[in-house]
């Protein structure tokens, strides 16, 4: 059974044998640090900065306990401030509750039970306000998020809309039937472009919001539906895809990741193609064994700058402007594997392909 580590106490007083009665009576409950002034109670708080409970005596001959806690707020906000004082400091101590400098006073004298009480109290309104600042700053990064997110959403969505309009307008004035075409398949692109990047917000969603569903999975049966799409894509671009899938045993895993994970990977290897090359190919290779799938895409395209690697599965990042991306693909993918618990790897070279090896457990 692994050892529960003690909470830290600091506690300073300039009567020794206050200091050292205290650190006997509560040794074996908590880690105890002993000051005799304010200069050896700023020395353990800067070796120690995870002391969450601070008791300090009021009367000191260099500076009063109310002094003390209002001088080190700023500096260490978090550990819990606790003051012993005597009846005549009273209203010392109302003005220092009134003003937060410490959380609450015992009286003079007290009980060990007055102090554990105390500490344990204080201990728990440690935990509580830590993990109000860390939901905080949770929050503040999904907002940040937020705002970007809408901002290179909307961007995005409206640059293809904007290219359908000025073609629509373009095409009013044009009788020829050659031009009318070119001026479609600059629509038929864009609205592709949208439908792409409306799929990925769709998969972004599918993976924040929703829950996983845990199943059997066949990745004959997976890889079928994507293959009747990338076999057409292979023809019209002249790239060769070449499938192979080796499961030799059962696989559990929630499989609309799984297909979000396919999906983008292929359709990356299949957009960044070199043009004008000959022998394009993209692979897809998926053994299952051991209690864990392996799959890699692996494709001879336009590759990526090795400064890039390391941006590649950020939102919105686009490593290339040759096609126009959503900048949320590799993120998805990325994602997905996240939450099935798998990794993924990238092995790339410019103008040399790239491949991208995934390996996800079996749940």
């Amino acid at each position: 059974m692994d050892k529960i580590e003690k909470i830290k106490i600091l506690y300073i007083d300039d009567e020794v044998n206050n200091l050292h009665g205290f650190k006997a009576s509560f040794r074996f409950d908590y880690t105890i640090f002993i000051a005799v002034n304010v200069t050896e109670a700023l020395a353990h708080l800067e070796q120690h900065p995870d002391i969450r409970v601070i008791l300090s005596d009021q009367r000191m001959p260099d500076k009063t306990g109310v002094q003390f806690f209002g001088d080190i707020r700023e500096k260490y906000p978090n550990p819990v401030r606790i003051l012993i004082t005597g009846y005549t400091d009273i209203e010392s101590v109302i003005d220092a509750i009134n003003l937060g400098n410490i959380y609450r006073y015992i009286k003079k004298p007290w009980t060990d039970t007055d102090i554990k009480t105390a500490i344990d109290q204080a201990n728990q309104y440690y935990l509580t306000t830590s993990m109000l600042a860390i939901k905080n700053e949770e929050l503040q990064k999904a907002y940040d998020e937020l705002d970007k997110f809408a901002y290179s959403v909307t961007h995005d969505m409206r640059g293809p809309l904007l290219s359908i309009l000025g073609a629509i307008d373009i095409a009013r004035g044009i009788e020829d039937v050659a031009d009318i075409r070119e001026i479609l398949s600059m629509m038929d692109k864009s609205v592709q472009k949208l439908d792409n990047f409306i799929q990925s917000i769709h998969d972004y969603y599918n993976l924040n919001r929703g829950q996983m569903k845990i199943s059997d999975v066949r990745f004959d049966d997976l890889v079928k539906d994507l293959q009747d799409i990338y076999n057409v894509t292979g023809k019209t671009n002249r790239t060769a895809f070449d499938v192979h899938v080796d499961q030799q045993e059962n696989f559990r895993s929630d499989e609309m990741s799984l297909r979000i994970i396919l999906n983008n990977l292929l359709s990356n290897a299949f957009k960044y193609q070199r043009k004008g090359v000959e022998d394009k190919f993209v692979k897809l290779d998926i053994s299952v064994s051991n209690g864990k799938s392996v799959i890699t895409v692996q494709d001879n395209g336009i590759g990526i700058d090795e400064a890039n690697v390391n941006k590649i599965f950020n939102m919105f990042y686009r490593a290339t402007s040759e096609e126009m991306g959503s900048g949320f693909g590799l993120y998805n993918v990325k994602d997905a594997i996240g939450k099935l618990g798998g990794e993924i790897t990238v092995d790339t070279r410019l103008n040399d392909g790239s491949t991208f090896k995934v390996v996800i457990p079996s749940k």
